[in-house]
């Protein structure tokens, strides 16, 4: 069976589903779904990638948004629609929400569960990704397995 530790930010879509449920053909698929809730510490980076998406309402409720402690069970929520939209398509699927050092934990996942890759599912961070400081980038650097990069989908 091949292992796929799959980085989420915000719930799965019905297209994000099926894309990653298929990228190996036919071959069983397992997941391991790592929930980041949001943090206040990257509430300027999202708006300004709002504005470089031409998004300007969203980047005006940015503060809107629960974060921190606030965002833990909106995550939580996001995390079991996900596992179950997983498993819905025939995949095996456990996660968990991570909150302090994400990429130390992805780490320790990957050696865990002998992982055979990351998937970094995200919406575009401009300015992360312009920098090389995104998920995908610094995970690269860490992990020893292959890391794909997509971009989430909205519904």
């Amino acid at each position: 069976m091949f292992t796929s530790v799959l980085m989420i930010e915000q719930p799965l879509t019905t297209v994000d589903v099926d894309f990653v449920t298929t990228l190996h053909g036919d071959d069983q698929v397992s997941f391991v779904v790592l929930m980041q809730p949001r943090g206040d510490q990257d509430r300027l980076l999202r708006a300004i990638d709002d504005v470089a998406l031409g998004e300007l309402p969203e980047a005006l409720h940015e503060g809107d948004q629960p974060e921190g402690e606030q965002a833990r069970g909106p995550a939580a929520q996001a995390l079991e629609h996900s596992l179950a939209a997983l498993r819905h398509k025939g995949a095996t699927a456990v996660g968990q929400i991570i909150e302090d050092h994400p990429l130390d934990k992805l780490k320790a996942v990957v050696d865990e569960t002998g992982a055979d890759e990351v998937i970094v599912l995200t919406a575009p961070h401009f300015v992360e990704e312009f920098f090389h400081r995104d998920w995908a980038s610094r995970a690269r650097h860490k992990v020893g397995v292959p890391v794909l990069k997509l971009f989430a989908h909205n519904e």
